[in-house]
C-alpha cells in the first residue's frame, strides 16, 4: 500500500466518497467548498484507490480538522482506516499542527477512540445521522 497527498480533490477521492457516503450510506451533501481548501490523502493498493480522507487547518492555531475517512467495501477489515488516519496525523505534524478535531459518525466513534481520540461536546446530526466531535493532541 502507498498513499498520495493532493492539494485539490482528486478523482479517486470523488470515486471512493461517492461509493461509501452517497451510495452505501445515503448522504446527499457529500461534496462542499471545504474540498477546494483541504488536503486529500488517498491510499492505493497498487493502482487501485482503496481509502481516502481529508484535513485542513481549523480556526484555532495548530488545530486541524480531519474528515471524510472512507474505505471501499472490498478493502474493509484490513486496518486501512488506521493507516490513512496515521498518515494524516503525520502530515499534520509535519505542517506544524498539534491537534486534530473530527466530527465522527457516532457508530464510528469506537474506531477513533482506539486511535486515541476523545469525545467532546454534545451529539448532533448531519443529514439525520448522529455525529460527535472528537479530538486528539498529537506528539512526535
Amino acid at each position: 500500500m502507498k498513499h498520495k497527498t493532493y492539494s485539490t480533490l482528486p478523482p479517486e477521492a470523488i470515486l471512493i466518497r461517492r461509493e461509501v457516503f452517497m451510495e452505501e450510506q445515503g448522504f446527499q451533501n457529500e461534496f462542499d467548498d471545504i474540498d477546494s481548501m483541504a488536503t486529500h490523502l488517498v491510499l492505493f493498493d497498487g493502482d487501485t484507490p482503496a481509502a481516502v480522507c481529508r484535513f485542513f487547518p481549523g480556526e484555532e492555531p495548530g488545530v486541524y480538522i480531519f474528515g471524510r475517512l472512507a474505505v471501499r467495501k472490498d478493502y474493509r477489515g484490513r486496518h486501512l482506516g488506521s493507516i490513512v488516519l496515521k498518515a494524516a496525523e503525520d502530515a499534520v505534524l509535519a505542517a506544524g499542527g498539534s491537534a486534530i478535531h473530527l466530527h465522527a459518525q457516532v457508530q464510528a466513534s469506537p474506531f477513533y477512540q482506539k486511535q486515541g481520540y476523545a469525545e467532546y461536546g454534545p451529539m448532533d446530526y448531519d443529514e439525520h445521522t448522529p455525529h460527535i466531535w472528537m479530538s486528539k493532541h498529537l506528539t512526535h
